[in-house]
């Protein structure tokens, strides 16, 4: 799958049913599903603990919540193969897991909204990981739910409606959350998040289960040769293909992919704190911050698309890198100038642009890089190393933060980003050799 393959719309298209197709309704509702339980367990849950009158160094630490999307390509595999009794006889293999990790995510999500974090930060917490290991399988059921339902030149719509749905969902677990928070409590409101996985399973419920094409084990085999077979096949194999494909060069990939969005990661810990601290109210936040920032993200999305068109995905990934690291300045701003509506509007406005633009950059890029035949797990271990070294760092954003201030922290912000602008000029011209042969 190239990057090409992602981007470009299928020259079929006759209007706006084309877009409305089952197939592409269907990822929309999944994506949805798929990324509203992250803000839920990040931006939005340390919103709750600065309330809740955390310190800001403990409440950096819930970023290596995250470290459950680092490392999910451990049971990828597991997830790949495994069926689940009774489940799988009656939803098939994909929809058994996307079922069952639907179901576990939004009984996590109401369980959590009877736990004063306060009073019980360990049970807090507890759920909060359960909430974001299940979420993490989620995605990996997705990701190879929507590679296998449709022929290669549709991937590009899919990827799309599955960017949208996210962003939406996003947008629901962020400015929701915060304006039920605000008229209500955080416990209703989790409670209302909780509910809204009902989305995605309805969805797994009615949509239909892709077929599969699976490498069969040698049943002839010893259990412990079995083993060791299945765990050949799942794990060595991909890495071996990647790093057989780009051979040096592929320290230099994973170092960018490492360092892509770490700038990102360690501001968005704290920005709703952040924004609480020098005091937005919760509607606010909800209305400008959360709420606009989805249309605007969703700008920057078909944006980003349009300039990988025009302009080639060279030359967009290192512009991504600079968005992503230059909006920290407009936070700095804000942390000199207050609470100011107009300023928050421009931060939110530019910080948004660049999530949305970079993201369609970045899933172009890692599309690009995966092998047709382990696409499922190869794109795992791409989006696992993408967010190990950024949640690791951003774990003591905020012991960076209260030695800082404000100011210094985004300023901090702003120079991790340096790495990745440095890398992405080394990567765009590698990516530009490897099209020209």
């Amino acid at each position: 799958m190239t990057a090409q393959n992602i981007i470009n719309n299928s020259e079929e298209q006759q209007g706006w049913r084309f877009y409305l197709q089952e197939k592409v309704v269907t990822i929309f509702l999944l994506g949805f599903s798929a990324g509203l339980p992250f803000p839920l367990v990040y931006s939005t849950l340390t919103g709750w603990l600065e309330e809740a009158d955390i310190e800001r160094s403990t409440i950096s630490t819930f970023a290596w919540l995250g470290f459950a999307y680092s490392f999910k390509f451990l049971w990828s595999p597991l997830v790949d193969s495994l069926k689940i009794p009774i489940l799988s006889s009656w939803l098939g293999r994909r929809r058994s897991w996307l079922f069952l990790s639907q179901i576990g995510i939004g009984c996590s999500l109401f369980i959590l909204s009877n736990i004063d974090p306060l009073y019980a930060l360990s049970a807090f917490t507890f759920v909060a990981i359960a909430v974001a290991l299940l979420s993490a399988t989620q995605d990996i059921v997705l990701d190879a739910y929507r590679i296998e339902i449709a022929e290669i030149k549709m991937q590009g719509l899919l990827a799309a409606a599955y960017q949208y749905g996210y962003r939406v969902a996003i947008a629901v677990g962020t400015a929701g959350a915060f304006l039920l928070a605000e008229y209500g409590s955080w416990s209703i409101s989790y409670k209302i998040m909780a509910a809204c996985m009902l989305v995605g399973i309805l969805t797994t419920l009615y949509c239909n289960e892709p077929e599969h094409k699976e490498r069969i084990i040698d049943l002839s085999l010893s259990e412990k040769q079995r083993i060791k077979e299945w765990f050949h096949m799942a794990v060595i194999e991909p890495f071996a293909d990647f790093f057989s494909r780009y051979g040096k060069q592929a320290i230099l990939l994973l170092l960018f992919i490492s360092c892509f969005r770490i700038s990102d990661y360690v501001l968005g810990i704290l920005a709703s704190p952040f924004l609480l601290d020098i005091g937005f109210s919760k509607t606010e936040i909800a209305s400008v911050a959360k709420f606009y920032g989805l249309w605007v993200s969703l700008l920057g999305t078909a944006l980003g698309a349009t300039a990988i068109l025009k302009y080639g995905l060279s030359r967009c990934i290192i512009a991504a890198t600079v968005l992503i690291a230059s909006t920290n300045l407009f936070f700095a701003i804000m942390a000199l100038i207050g609470p100011n509506l107009g300023m928050l509007t421009i931060t939110i406005s530019a910080d948004n642009f660049a999530m949305g633009f970079a993201g369609t950059v970045f899933i172009a890029y890692l599309s690009s890089l995966t092998n047709l035949s382990f696409t499922a797990t190869q794109y795992a271990l791409f989006t696992s190393v993408s967010t190990f070294l950024g949640k690791f760092v951003a774990g003591f954003s905020g012991n960076v933060q209260e030695s800082t201030g404000w100011f210094g922290f985004f300023i901090y912000a702003a120079l991790l980003g340096i790495p990745a602008i440095i890398l992405s000029v080394m990567v765009a011209k590698q990516y530009d050799e490897k099209i020209v042969k």
